[in-house]
């Protein structure tokens, strides 16, 4: 089982980017997925998560202003960021909790820079 992040960039301020992440393999379903970021000199937090069921939390650092989603038929989790700051400049690493053979399997995505320009 695999997951490719893609979508990071750099963006002035105010701007807006789409992050994708696809899970590949041996995969029987998905539980939670989820982002997380981790900027320079700092540790890893989560942004954002979504259960299979749909239910989302959000960090308060992003609330209103990210929205994640997933589309369970190409086993993807996306984050749509608005209103970027630059406080919001760090790596996002994608995290899925598959179910798979011969259980379940956790996996890290490669992650993806975002760049907030003031």
């Amino acid at each position: 089982v695999q997951l490719q992040a893609s979508g990071g960039g750099l963006v002035q301020a105010g701007g807006s980017l789409r992050l994708s992440c696809a899970a590949s393999g041996s995969i029987l379903g998905i539980k939670a997925m989820s982002w997380h970021r981790q900027a320079p000199g700092k540790q890893r937090e989560l942004v954002a998560s979504v259960l299979a069921g749909g239910g989302t939390n959000y960090a308060d650092s992003v609330k209103g202003r990210f929205t994640i989603s997933r589309d369970n038929a190409k086993n993807t989790v996306y984050l749509q960021m608005n209103s970027l700051k630059p406080e919001d400049t760090a790596v996002y690493y994608c995290y899925t909790e598959i179910v798979s053979l011969p259980g379940q399997v956790n996996r890290w995505g490669q992650g993806t820079l975002v760049t907030v320009s003031s």
